[in-house]
């Protein structure tokens, strides 16, 4: 998915100091306190993982990560939000690609390639985070309050993604509609694949970049075809 940006998160289970990681030029307060944030979303997804999100609290995931309540409560609005602290840096990862295509890309083209190169990045981190987040995506599908919080962050990746490509077309998205269609369609089958790849019990953990290609190219299949005749 040309280098990304770091968006200064790390996945479940990955450390902190893993190659690309670590946003540049962070100080002593500012790696702390991101370091605390991984700590605490890292906690919330174990957790929410082993017990369920039902049985887990605010209070257990902070112990986990030792922690205050207090501390918790400056970082994040709740457990929901904690588990998905790390889906929100897959957004910033695919964005900040995004900026960085070449000009001269189509929109679509361009949505596509970041998101190659953020996959890329993810096929680097090992089979256990791609499993632990894959559980993630699973449970996102069965619990209500978790798929709100979901679904919270994605429309605020998507609306990020929306304005980087109004200004890549010179434009605006409250008078162009061109570039959120283009975000709609490629970030939905984005969507489209990610919960194919969790929900498949036989597929390799890591095997989600041949999903996305094939839901990439099952769209370009269809808009080739046209409109069906009536």
């Amino acid at each position: 998915m040309t280098a990304m940006k770091p968006a200064g998160t790390t996945p479940p289970g990955v450390p902190a100091d893993a190659p690309g990681s670590v946003a540049p030029a962070e100080d002593r307060r500012q790696r702390k306190a991101r370091q605390t944030r991984e700590a605490m979303a890292a906690a919330a997804v174990d957790l929410i993982l082993e017990q369920g999100l039902a049985a887990v609290t605010v209070e257990a995931i902070a112990e986990r990560a030792d922690v205050t309540r207090r501390t918790f409560s400056r970082h994040f609005n709740g457990k929901e939000d904690a588990a998905l602290h790390f889906t929100r840096a897959d957004g910033d990862h695919i964005n900040a690609a995004l900026r960085d295509r070449p000009a001269d890309e189509p929109p679509f083209v361009a949505y596509r390639n970041a998101v190659a190169q953020w996959l890329a990045h993810r096929e680097t981190l090992g089979a256990e985070p791609h499993a632990r987040w894959r559980a993630l995506l699973r449970l996102v599908d069965r619990e209500p309050t978790l798929f709100a919080a979901y679904e919270r962050i994605r429309v605020d990746a998507q609306d990020e993604s929306v304005a980087i490509i109004a200004d890549r077309l010179g434009t605006h998205p409250a008078r162009d509609l061109r570039p959120a269609v283009v975000v709609g369609a490629a970030a939905g089958v984005l969507t489209a694949a990610l919960r194919a790849w969790a929900r498949d019990p036989h597929e390799d953990v890591r095997g989600l970049l041949p999903w996305v290609d094939r839901a990439y190219d099952a769209l370009i299949e269809q808009a080739a075809e046209g409109p069906a005749a009536v």
